[in-house]
């Protein structure tokens, strides 16, 4: 790790030794991104790109504001008549990029389509309750469902959902339509997609000056900081390490804008593999890791501890000292270990496991510490890393033992524990990646998405949390602060908690 790390400073000195000097279109801003989105059809799309690129594309019903409540945006209001009903007013006048104009039968199909079949959506899960979708008039769509479902608005939010032409089918992210404030112009898979700025955007306020985005995918973070150095890209959002965005700090064309995160970076657990099915062996393994240590390492103190997937402040998480805890201890991680009948080889190894990761580059520095860690407690990691899309395969597919992630925008409601651990939401219908299956959770899962008490549905939560966190399906790790580097000419560039590209929407390209 500490070599990697300092070939990447050697190779920034360099670059500013050499003078060299980038190359950029005027009315162009280059956007660095680690890899390909999945699928630019918010409806299917579940990875980050996927959802920060095609939420510029697509416009959702209600947008989530800084402090995730939910606010009008296509649906200007709302009403539940009964707690199985959803009655949404839509605005007047939006058109979609090709002219169509946006009404209730496009919101309708947008939403059947995730639950009648015509996708396969890990998403689909959060849809599972609706029961029929109604279009009155072109401007009234009603929802209604066959349990309360008080998740039902943020799903519909931005990020998580995007209203398609009517119709749109599996094959919509190839070639995507939206209404949103940037218009598709053309992807290659693992170079680019390349975005237009839409004149005709209906939301004036934020409405983009910016002519054309390029979303250039760089998945070595070296490479990355050598095209931010030398003026060849404009702007990237938490894709470099941290030691890189202190060294282009000082850079005088360069600027860091630094804001907190919503994000959470968790490390899962295929709860059905023989090695971690036994719950004190993944509590070892929370014992065995430094993550304080980590933190002011890697982040360079620009994140904080997280114990639960929720982000830090939300109603719905529960207090830290009502969670079990997992404070540095070798010693402890070692008697579970004991416990669970790992005694150690004649090489003081009690466990080998494999942990899969991206090739981004943050991400495998954690890995390679959190080897390091294992290994004072007798367990011998194996890290695989690979591109995301690779990656991301095999999660979702249940080829892992151990893999490490992140959370972006699905954390922001607490249905987030639905999506990630009822029993009902093993891929392809849910994230439940790790197959855990637990019937209390699954009851308190249910009691939570039926009830409109909020403080009910905190009550819920909470034991949620407490029974996951000694269950320890999932180790949360940190929120990462979200961090932007940027060239001087890039100006108005407001972050959000969540990590989003929405700031694309009123920055400035001089």
């Amino acid at each position: 790790m500490r070599r990697r790390l300092a070939t990447a400073l050697v190779l920034i000195t360099m670059v500013a030794l050499t003078g060299c000097a980038g190359s950029r279109t005027p009315h162009t801003l280059t956007f660095l991104i680690e890899s390909s989105p999945n699928n630019l059809d918010v409806r299917q799309g579940a990875d980050s790109q996927s959802e920060r690129i095609g939420g510029l594309i697509y416009d959702s019903l209600v947008r989530k504001d800084e402090h995730f409540n939910l606010q009008p945006w296509l649906a200007t209001s709302w009403q539940r008549p009964d707690p199985l009903t959803w009655v949404f007013h839509l605005r007047s006048g939006i058109r979609f990029h090709d002219g169509h104009p946006l009404t209730s039968a496009d919101v309708a199909w947008s939403i059947r389509s995730m639950i009648n079949g015509a996708l396969i959506t890990p998403k689909g899960g959060a849809f599972k309750a609706i029961t029929a979708v109604d279009t009155p008039d072109p401007l009234t769509v009603i929802v209604h469902t066959n349990t309360p479902q008080s998740s039902l608005l943020f799903s519909l939010s931005d990020g998580l959902f995007g209203v398609v032409e009517v119709n749109a089918g599996a094959d919509e992210g190839l070639h995507p339509i939206g209404s949103g404030p940037f218009r598709f112009v053309s992807q290659v898979q693992d170079k680019e997609v390349v975005l237009d700025r839409n004149p005709g955007y209906w939301a004036g306020n934020v409405s983009p000056t910016i002519q054309r985005v390029r979303f250039q995918v760089i998945p070595d973070t070296i490479t990355a900081a050598l095209e931010m150095k030398k003026g060849s890209a404009d702007i990237e959002s938490n894709v470099l390490t941290m030691d890189m965005v202190h060294a282009l700090a000082s850079e005088p064309n360069l600027r860091v804008d630094t804001g907190p995160g919503a994000r959470v970076d968790y490390l899962n657990f295929n709860v059905q593999d023989p090695a971690l099915r036994n719950p004190r062996v993944r509590q070892a393994i929370a014992f065995a890791i430094d993550r304080p240590a980590l933190i002011a390492a890697i982040w360079r103190g620009h994140a904080y501890l997280a114990d639960t997937l929720l982000p830090r402040g939300h109603w719905a998480a529960a207090p830290d000292d009502e969670l079990a805890q997992y404070p540095h201890n070798v010693a402890r991680a070692i008697q579970l270990l004991d416990a669970a009948g790992l005694k150690p080889d004649r090489n003081g190894v009690r466990l080998r496991l494999t942990l899969k990761t991206s090739t981004d580059e943050t991400t495998r520095m954690e890995a390679q510490a959190i080897q390091a860690e294992l290994r004072d407690a007798g367990i011998v990691l194996t890290l695989r890393s690979a591109e995301f899309g690779t990656f991301y395969s095999d999660i979702t597919k249940g080829a892992f033992q151990m893999y490490v992630l992140r959370w972006i925008g699905s954390n922001e409601d607490p249905d987030i524990f639905h999506y990630s651990y009822a029993t009902e939401m093993f891929p392809p219908k849910g994230a439940n990646r790790g197959r855990y299956s637990n019937p209390i959770i699954d009851a308190l899962l249910k009691a939570a998405s039926v009830t409109t008490d909020q403080y009910a549905r905190r009550s819920d939560y909470i034991q949620i949390q407490q029974i996951l966190a000694e269950d320890l399906p999932t180790i949360p790790l940190w929120y990462p602060d979200n961090i932007v580097v940027h060239a001087a000419r890039v100006s108005d560039i407001t972050l959000d908690p969540g990590g989003s590209f929405d700031f694309l929407r009123t920055a400035k390209l001089q």
